[in-house]
């Protein structure tokens, strides 16, 4: 086995060049310097001293450039996992209580374990059980109320820990009156100022210089002693190696959010990593790949005081759009954090936490996907509202119960469409041998004593009722008339053992009312199936044919014979 498999950065490294580094260190540098303000706005989200944020920006990012399958992906802390740290880990203890810490950190060390055995045994699929417009609707609603968890330090207000809008809402109700407009000024401004410099250029690192302008702000005016919350101390130099404070307690009951960040995690990173993959097509991107390397760096990342992390949209953009070429970019950000941590701490001190809650903010403005609402609306209703259902449950009932509901809804309404496919009675169209459907083509000619069936999926237990159903009924329409029904089996994949009691059922059906059954375009393994389970005896070989249209002329033939 090659050593890429393992370790996909000997796929590249053996053919890097001068010039690649040039434009990794300009990518590197570039997303280093916007994540030192996102990695601590991400910290404190998460229930975490803003410190943790950073942190978290360090070891991911240099262990996912050695095992990672993408070369442009940038790993660290997002808010969204954030989000799904402080409302789990916050049910078992106080946030930024050291309780609280070991137990995020925990959490970071049992959710890499989790994705590392289900990449190790390949079981990267199952994340497609989890369709597009539940994501959306999940997504979508955790930017809501992300975005409402930050107005305590956007208005400076105390309001409730929660994961549920209406709780935020009615705290700030209740808090209203003491709104410190100060801060809110603060927070607009930084909103304002990200938003403008965003606009003239998305690489300018925006969150850098609003943290920078308003520290300088805050210790000018000090405004610090005029009710403005800043971040005060932040401990300076590098996380020291640790293995988390858990128990195997600790680890079950924080089993249930560990796998949400799993899941929610290899989505969202997989998704930015096969879209920037699509525009470079120059590597492949392996899931299984990518499942062990997220876990590798959450793993590895908790034994050096990190958080969960997963792969950031925003961060891999500026990535990808800054020059970068391969993972040394991803080893150049975790340095410019690294010697930020090592020089730099004591210049957050006067950092208002009104302008960490607006770097949050506007990274999360893009998360509302009310494009992809509008299409469905257009496109598919019954997806637009599995969206809104997602959408209304995440907001109203909380994160982790948003995630469940949109999981089972995804699975029911897979088992629903597969358990009523599409099924069509096809017609002759005149002057071919083809066969259509006769609702779609009017121009399609069907016999008074020939029916032709067919049935588009593989015929399963889940299925196999309403394929009787639809077959019964059009016999019903037919009786008397019928001399003979042909089976149009190009669609049927596969059949299991209830799916052969009911052929064998309407063989004999069949059979009881005079009427001959062909078999049309089986393909192989079902027509091993068939020999196995001895229906093919009893339909005869001479009744199988390669096409709809020799079943039919064979047909015609023994009847004008």
């Amino acid at each position: 086995m090659k050593a890429s498999t393992f370790f996909p950065i000997s796929d590249w490294i053996t053919r890097y060049r001068l010039n690649d580094f040039r434009w990794d260190a300009q990518a590197g540098l570039t997303v280093g310097v916007m994540l030192v303000p996102q990695g601590m706005a991400y910290g404190l989200l998460a229930g975490l001293p803003p410190i943790y944020g950073l942190y978290a920006s360090i070891v991911p990012l240099f262990l996912y450039a050695f095992f990672g399958t993408s070369r442009h992906l940038s790993v660290g802390p997002v808010a969204l996992v954030s989000l799904l740290v402080v409302t789990g880990v916050s049910a078992f203890a106080e946030p930024g209580s050291e309780r609280f810490i070991a137990l995020a950190v925990g959490t970071a060390l049992l959710a890499g374990l989790i994705q590392i055995l289900l990449g190790v045994f390949r079981l990267g699929f199952m994340v497609n059980f989890l369709s597009h417009p539940v994501m959306s609707g999940f997504t979508s609603a955790a930017a809501f109320i992300i975005g409402m968890s930050q107005l305590k330090y956007l208005l400076g207000i105390d309001l409730p820990q929660s994961n549920q809008i209406q709780r935020i809402g009615a705290g700030l109700i209740q808090n209203i009156g003491g709104i410190h407009w100060l801060t809110v000024a603060i927070g607009l401004a930084g909103i304002g100022l990200i938003l403008f410099l965003r606009r003239i250029r998305k690489t300018i690192p925006g969150a850098l210089i609003t943290v920078a302008l308003g520290i300088a702000v805050v210790w000018g005016f000090r405004l610090d002693l005029h009710g403005v919350d800043i971040v005060g101390v932040v401990p300076q130099g590098l996380p020291s190696f640790g293995v988390p404070k858990v128990s195997f307690q600790d680890f079950q009951q924080l089993l249930p959010l560990a796998l949400t960040i799993c899941l929610i995690s290899f989505i969202e990173s997989l998704a930015i990593a096969r879209a920037l993959e699509t525009k470079h097509n120059t590597y492949k991107v392996i899931p299984n790949q990518e499942l062990i390397a997220l876990g590798i760096t959450k793993m590895g990342g908790a034994f050096f005081q990190a958080a969960p992390t997963t792969g950031s949209f925003t961060r891999s953009a500026v990535n990808d759009s800054s020059g970068a070429r391969t993972g040394i970019s991803s080893i150049v950000a975790s340095l410019v954090v690294a010697l930020t941590l090592l020089f730099l701490t004591p210049f957050f001190f006067y950092l208002p936490k009104a302008l960490l809650a607006s770097v949050i903010v506007v990274a999360v403005i893009g998360l509302v996907d009310y494009q992809e609402a509008a299409h469905l609306w257009k496109t598919d209703r019954r997806d637009f509202y599995t969206l809104l259902a997602t959408f209304l449950a995440t907001l109203t009932l909380g994160i982790q119960s948003g995630v469940l509901i949109g999981i089972v809804l995804s699975l029911a309404l897979m088992l629903y469409s597969n358990s009523r496919p599409h099924v069509a009675v096809l017609g002759r169209l005149p002057n071919t041998a083809h066969y259509r459907n006769i609702t779609r083509f009017g121009e399609a000619r069907q016999q008074n004593d020939l029916l032709i069936f067919r049935f588009d999926a593989q015929l399963y237990f889940g299925n196999s009722s309403f394929f009787q159903d639809n077959i019964q009924q059009l016999l019903l329409t037919q009786q008397g008339t019928l001399k003979a029904f042909v089976l149009d089996c190009s669609s049927i994949s596969d059949i299991d053992s209830s799916g052969m009691r009911v052929f064998a059922k309407l063989i004999k059906d069949l059979e009881e009312k005079g009427v001959e059954l062909f078999l049309a375009d089986v393909i192989g393994p079902v027509r091993d199936k068939l020999v196995t389970f001895g229906l093919l005896e009893k339909v005869g070989e001479d009744h199988l044919f390669f096409s709809v249209h020799e079943a039919v002329e064979a047909f015609n033939q023994r009847k004008s014979g």
